[in-house]
């Protein structure tokens, strides 16, 4: 049992326990349940969960999330259309989000990993200078997946 200001009372029966909490005109809050007897504490239970209410809120402000953008693109996909997911791509990196870029394979394209290739050189150098990837294309079912980070410095 512990009492308001953090002073170890002992070990003490529950109704006696209650009948001190009553004393102090706050809540008797069972802290550790699982120890051997279980560890009981006077406190103010509302304002004890608006604390860890307003702990877990500044935690998430110091959390940083990250957003990423998908770019789908085939393995026939044409330069020019190409240049344009490029654009946008370079876009989203210089904004400083990471873009995942998705090539789609359809039907018998598959068989034809060299076409994906060549269009997955083409996109890694059109955005080289503005992002680096940060995990190489991986071929995922039908998906030939990458993902590109924007450049640091």
């Amino acid at each position: 049992m512990i009492d308001p200001n953090g002073k170890q009372l002992g070990i003490m029966s529950r109704e006696e326990a209650l009948r001190l909490a009553a004393e102090y005109e706050l809540d008797l809050v069972e802290v550790s349940p699982k120890s051997v007897p279980p560890v009981c504490r006077i406190m103010d239970y509302g304002k004890f969960r608006y604390q860890q209410a307003k702990k877990i809120q500044e935690a998430k402000k110091k959390q940083s999330y990250v957003q990423i953008k998908e770019v789908k693109v085939r393995p026939k996909t044409e330069d020019h259309d190409l240049q344009i997911k490029i654009r946008q791509m370079r876009e989203f990196l210089s904004k400083g989000l990471k873009v995942k870029v998705s090539l789609m394979f359809r039907g018998r394209e598959i068989s034809h990993p060299e076409l994906a290739q060549r269009v997955i050189s083409k996109i890694i150098d059109g955005v080289q200078d503005v992002g680096q990837v940060d995990m190489e294309p991986r071929l995922e079912g039908r998906f030939m997946t990458m993902v590109v980070s924007p450049r640091s410095g």
